[in-house]
C-alpha cells in the first residue's frame, strides 16, 4: 500500500506561521510523524507540498495507478479549486481531507470546501493530529 499526502499553501510555513491558529508543530515534524507510523504499518509513504495549485493538480494525476490513497490538506485551495476537485475525481482514489483549524469556527468564505463531498472522511480543528487520525483510519480499514 502507498499513501501520498499533500499539503498545500503557506502549510510550509507550520510552526511560525498564526501558532495560535496553527499551533507550534512544523511541517517537517508532521511529516516524519506520519512517516514513522507508516513505516511501523509496511506502508509506503510520500510527502508533497506546493504553494501552486497547477503542481498539486499535476501531483494528483501523477498519482493514479501509483497511490492507495491520499491525504489532503489543500489549505486556502479549499474553497476555490475546482481544478483540484476535477483532479480528484479524475483519478478514482480514496482520499482524505484534512484542515489544522476548525474551518466552520473562522471567516465565512471558509466554511464552503470543494472537496468535503467527495472526500472519504473529513477531519478539521483538531490540530496536526489530524493527519495522524487520517492515517489510522486507512490502516483500520485495510487491516487483514
Amino acid at each position: 500500500m502507498k499513501i501520498l499526502v499533500i499539503h498545500g499553501p503557506n502549510l510550509n510555513l507550520l510552526g511560525s506561521r498564526e501558532p495560535d491558529v496553527y499551533g507550534s508543530t512544523t511541517l517537517d515534524e508532521v511529516n516524519k510523524g506520519l512517516e514513522l507510523k507508516a513505516k511501523a504499518n509496511n506502508i509506503e509513504f510520500e510527502v508533497f507540498q506546493s504553494n501552486a495549485e497547477h503542481e498539486i493538480v499535476s501531483k494528483i494525476q501523477e498519482s493514479m495507478n501509483a497511490i492507495n490513497y491520499i491525504i489532503i490538506n489543500p489549505g486556502a485551495l479549499t474553497h476555490s479549486s475546482i481544478a483540484i476537485r476535477d483532479a480528484l475525481l479524475g483519478i478514482d482514489i480514496s482520499f482524505y481531507e484534512v484542515h489544522i483549524s476548525n474551518i466552520f469556527s473562522r471567516e465565512e468564505f471558509r466554511h464552503k470546501s470543494y472537496f468535503s463531498d467527495i472526500a472519504s472522511g473529513v477531519i478539521c480543528g483538531l490540530g496536526t493530529q489530524g493527519y495522524e487520525l487520517a492515517l489510522n483510519h486507512i490502516i483500520e480499514i485495510n487491516k487483514d
